[in-house]
């Protein structure tokens, strides 16, 4: 791995950005917020990836040496060809070691529904996430961040998330890998309806990821962006619900005002709530905007939690 080589050749996606609103920090600068623990979510650079201007696999360098972010999540359709790759997982993993960068979680979609109520399609789905429980081993991550979607009423639905969220837990835990669910869209954004799934699984291996905006209950990947979305799931009781639970936090971001605050999400109020939980793992920054581009949103997000963090109580 050559990181100078990564760092010169990201540069130039980012050349052009000079200032950012209210005055946020530009590529280069460091932190002097030391308590306040800042990962990288992969999809803040989801068009970068998609129009190849960024491998999948020099994302958590470019994170590190771009963003000063140590501490990277993974996203599992940028690396569908690997998949079951033992030797890609673990040569990513001894790159990202010699690097100081620490794996904490790969996103899974697209792998079927956990809450099929059709338990021979379930089971299905439930065996498909296997190999990114495995993948998530290799890479020393922690989790493994997966939705609770199915079909049909949310009793027909919450039944099957009982038995497909507890057969992956329980296989999970084998390898000592957490099954994360994520608000995102749909049942799985109703807080109090997933904390009674996880009550019910019982397996301290079946966790959360909430997520600051993906609160909408109409839609599914539950984006609260641009106002939309005509059932919201109030976000301050939809964090409370998932932190007991929480084994990470995503710090969700679409746009930010001239004082560098985001427009939607109320980021004080929100953290204030993390942080009165004792939460003290790592808040991962997810840029989905579309005005500022992905470098600014990221270096945005930064900022403000960085800057939020150091103001509360």
């Amino acid at each position: 791995m050559n990181s100078r080589r990564i760092f010169l050749e990201y540069s130039a996606l980012t050349a052009g950005m000079l200032l950012l609103p209210g005055g946020l920090l530009q590529l280069g600068c460091t932190s002097k917020i030391s308590h306040i623990k800042i990962s990288l979510a992969q999809w803040s650079l989801h068009r970068a990836l998609a129009k190849g201007d960024v491998k999948a696999d020099d994302f958590p360098f470019i994170a590190k040496n771009t963003y000063g972010i140590n501490a990277v999540e993974y996203v599992n359709q940028f690396f569908t060809e690997k998949a079951t790759d033992e030797s890609y997982w673990l040569d990513l993993k001894r790159r990202c070691d010699d690097e100081g960068i620490i794996s904490l979680l790969i996103m899974v979609d697209d792998e079927g529904h956990l809450g099929n109520p059709n338990s021979g399609e379930r089971i299905k789905a439930v065996e498909k996430h296997f190999k990114w429980v495995h993948a998530a081993k290799m890479l020393g991550c922690h989790s493994i961040r997966v939705n609770a979607f199915g079909q049909g009423s949310k009793a027909a639905i919450r039944s099957a998330l009982v038995d497909g969220m507890g057969r992956l837990a329980e296989y999970a835990a084998s390898e000592e890998i957490n099954i994360l669910i994520e608000n995102h869209g749909l049942q799985s954004s109703d807080g109090a309806y997933i904390a009674g799934i996880i009550q019910e699984v019982d397996n301290p291996y079946l966790g959360t990821l909430p997520d600051f905006g993906n609160w909408c209950l109409n839609a599914e990947w539950g984006s609260t962006n641009n106002n939309a979305c005509t059932e919201i799931y109030d976000p301050y009781q939809g964090l409370m619900d998932f932190m007991p639970y929480a084994k990470g936090v995503s710090a969700k971001s679409y746009d930010f005002d001239a004082d560098g605050n985001e427009t939607t999400i109320n980021y004080p109020k929100l953290l204030q709530l993390v942080k009165d939980q004792g939460y003290d793992g790592y808040i991962g920054i997810e840029y989905e905007g579309s005005r500022l581009s992905e470098s600014e949103g990221i270096m945005a997000t930064k900022e403000l939690l960085e800057r939020t963090w150091a103001t509360l109580s």
